[in-house]
């Protein structure tokens, strides 16, 4: 009977699920190096690519990517309805993509980040204003408000700019001025008023400081958000000009040849959702790693 009772325990061992551990550093470094691959994509995409993305080559349209039958290497991803290689376009288009990263993220989170903070230390008219402005902005469909400005001034990169830090920033003011609230009720604020702190000292020393865990989650978790929407966007037409490569275009301009050339809304679309599933799992684990609550508990 002991012995059943062993054997029975090994196999439960040996074949019992194994739990999937988001902070373990083989599933970590599957976001970590996707970014990496992103950024060295978007810097030097133009120079690692193999064929000048604009370059026009109608005896080739429509060649079939090398791992398919008909295909060759020499357009390894294929190429578009007008010759255009498709890895050129897929390395030009990165560069798009982080550039609207590092741009949009910083001036959403600024801007955000300094009305919450405000919101939420000044209390009073000053608090619903910045509110009521917060709320107008999100009762706002952010599309709209891109076919608005397309309209006005034709589609361009600006534009886009415009329109996602208007989208964004919003959100990360109201959870700013959440968090603020609740620490200007804490101990060490209190003894600031007490011993006659400014405002301004109490609001960039004391509290400032606190918040930098949520605002850096924020902006994390806001790389996916970033990128799908300056794609929808430029699907839809009313993103960057004509003349600017994106990830968006190239899927809005492959669905016309979506039945024979299937590669050119697949290839682009696949590498949105890797890096944006890359961002949302880093900002996962970065929001883990830095709540102390969650560090003990791990």
């Amino acid at each position: 009977m002991d012995e059943d009772r062993e054997s029975d325990a090994a196999l439960f061992e040996k074949y019992r699920p194994r739990k999937f551990h988001l902070h373990s550093p083989l599933t970590l470094g599957f976001p970590i190096g996707v970014m990496i691959l992103f950024v060295i994509t978007g810097i030097f995409g133009p120079a690692l690519a193999p064929y000048d993305a604009t370059e026009i080559d109608l005896i080739n349209r429509l060649a079939e990517t090398g791992f398919q039958a008909n295909g060759s290497w020499d357009h390894a991803l294929g190429t578009d309805d007008l010759g255009r290689d498709v890895l050129s376009r897929l390395l030009n288009g990165a560069r798009l993509s982080l550039f609207i990263v590092v741009v949009i993220i910083p001036l959403s989170t600024l801007i955000g980040g300094l009305v919450g903070l405000f919101a939420a230390w000044i209390g009073g008219w000053t608090s619903r204003l910045l509110m009521g402005l917060v709320d107008l902005q999100m009762a706002l469909p952010g599309i709209l408000l891109a076919v608005l400005f397309a309209s006005i001034f034709g589609p361009s990169l600006r534009n886009v700019v415009i329109v996602l830090v208007i989208f964004l920033w919003s959100s990360q003011a109201r959870i700013v001025r959440s968090e603020a609230l609740a620490l200007s009720e804490t101990d060490f604020v209190l003894a600031a008023r007490t011993i006659g702190c400014t405002d301004a000292r109490i609001m960039f020393r004391h509290i400032l400081p606190n918040l930098l865990n949520t605002i850096v989650i924020l902006a994390t978790l806001n790389v996916a958000t970033v990128i799908i929407a300056e794609a929808g966007l430029s699907y839809l037409g009313v993103g960057v000009d004509q003349q600017t490569i994106s990830w968006g275009k190239m899927i809005s301009e492959g669905r016309d040849v979506l039945s024979i050339a299937w590669w050119l809304v697949t290839i682009p679309g696949i590498a949105i959702i890797t890096v944006s599933l890359a961002g949302n799992l880093f900002g996962d684990w970065l929001r883990d790693a830095l709540d102390p609550r969650l560090r003990h508990a791990r």
